[in-house]
């Protein structure tokens, strides 16, 4: 093994393996081992997201994924999508309050090719990085806005509501798209500092899963990124915490024009990486998990006032993760009428607890979408990215399945009953405009 490594291994769901190594420059290096199929995923997490800007200057993590993809030292303008696509492989980045990650998925004897790519813009982006790059980027960024924000139906809606929850100065308060004003006013100078504080290999994760031979995988790994210089500058991210409950119900109503009325809330739940969260996550999935949930059945199936009921987890490390309930009402309903029943239900399932076969089937609904994140060599990359940069440990991927199936139903009763309450939410009202009012009354009429 090279110099500069350590390593480790341990076992974890199915029989699935991880190494764990670190080279002289802090890069993180983790390697699963699966033959099924002759296929690489090579994917690449940086501690960074839109937590870690400042005021003023949000949006610039996720200017910066797409600027990543605009060319480096060796890889001129879209270099990066033309070599992968050409090799066969796909490939993508993304980000969110927490990271900022990059993926390949290539045919395994073309995995060389994905960590050159790799380690080519982590070491050299900086050389490629101009006045016009960052125009383009900047405009595609806006445009990104414009078609997934600000000009759909709802789209803002997860914006609001986590201003909302998360309160002004908190790390959490704004979304990673960011502002307008916040991109227009980035500079090239602001890009260049955020690149070689964050983009440093002391700051990152990769993790390489499936068809791969390990001592030739971390040769190349030490070959292609063991010469990048590591960065000390880096700030931690601030202080996330908050208050288990918000105290009070926070509420905005919108006159929009949008297709119907629609309620949407954010519950503050327990951090991610807790038995709670996964606590909260069954609890979530009981409630309004699918067309088997309690909301499904009651607003949609036996009331029939709303079209579509949904609650879910959005799991989050250096803050409280949010419970993200949205309902669309159906014809006339008043949003009061759906409210009182949703704040039924959960008064009823924070007295009563989860039934077992309710247990049963959320236990396994969870299992089945864990076994099959880990089953593909792309969502085991990821998922090992994510507990090492989020956790410290990779192997934590390995073992999630057994602590869901581990949580047991008074755990489920008892974060039900002290979260999901009216105090502990921020809660968006939808009204369509006039015009939309009218334009559905009269579809309504002329349908009968």
């Amino acid at each position: 093994m090279p110099m500069g490594h350590t390593a480790t291994e341990q076992a974890g769901s199915g029989g699935l393996t991880a190494t764990e190594h670190r080279l002289a420059n802090g890069l993180r290096v983790v390697l699963s081992v699966d033959h099924l199929t002759p296929v690489a995923a090579v994917c690449l997490w940086y501690d960074v997201g839109s937590r870690h800007e400042v005021k003023g200057r949000t949006g610039l993590a996720h200017l910066f994924e797409h600027l990543m993809f605009q060319g480096s030292a060796q890889v001129k303008g879209n270099g990066h999508f033309e070599l992968v696509q050409g090799a066969g492989g796909s490939l993508n980045g993304t980000t969110s309050f927490e990271r900022t990650n990059y993926f390949e998925t290539m045919p395994a004897h073309e995995l060389e090719l994905a960590l050159w790519l790799e380690a080519d813009r982590m070491g050299s982006l900086l050389t490629a990085l101009d006045e016009e790059s960052l125009e383009n980027q900047r405009d595609v960024v806006k445009n990104e806005r414009r078609q997934r924000y600000d000009n759909v139906p709802y789209g803002t809606a997860f914006e609001k509501l986590t201003a909302m929850a998360y309160p002004e100065g908190h790390p959490y308060h704004h979304t990673p798209i960011g502002s307008m004003a916040d991109l227009d006013a980035a500079s090239l100078e602001d890009a260049r500092a955020f690149f070689r504080t964050y983009y440093a290999p002391n700051n990152a994760v990769l993790s390489i899963v499936g068809d791969i031979d390990p001592e030739q995988t971390l040769a190349w790994v030490e070959k292609y990124f063991g010469s990048i210089p590591s960065h000390d500058g880096k700030q931690p991210p601030r202080d996330g915490s908050l208050p288990e409950v918000i105290g009070s119900q926070l509420r905005t109503v919108l006159e929009e024009d949008v297709p119907s009325r629609a309620l949407m809330a954010a519950y503050r739940l327990p951090h991610d990486g807790t038995r709670e969260a996964d606590a909260a996550d069954l609890a979530l999935t009981i409630l309004g998990g699918g067309e088997s949930s309690r909301l499904y059945n009651r607003l949609v199936r036996r009331d029939r006032s709303a079209v579509a009921a949904g609650f879910g987890l959005l799991r989050l490390a250096g803050a409280p993760s949010l419970g993200w309930l949205d309902v669309k009402t159906s014809g006339g309903v008043e949003v009061a009428a759906i409210e009182a029943a949703v704040d039924e239900e959960l008064a009823r399932f924070a007295n009563e607890g989860p039934t077992p076969e309710e247990m049963e089937r959320a236990q396994a609904q969870l299992e089945r979408e864990w076994l099959d994140r880990l089953a593909t060599v792309s969502g085991r990359a990821d998922e090992l990215c994510r507990f090492a940069v989020l956790f410290g440990d990779p192997q934590l991927a390995l073992t999630a399945v057994q602590r869901v199936l581990e949580i047991s139903p008074l755990e489920v009763q008892a974060v039900a009953k002290a979260r999901l309450r009216p105090d502990n939410r921020a809660v968006l009202v939808y009204e369509p405009t006039e015009q939309t009012d009218a334009a559905d009354t009269e579809e309504e009429e002329a349908a009968q």
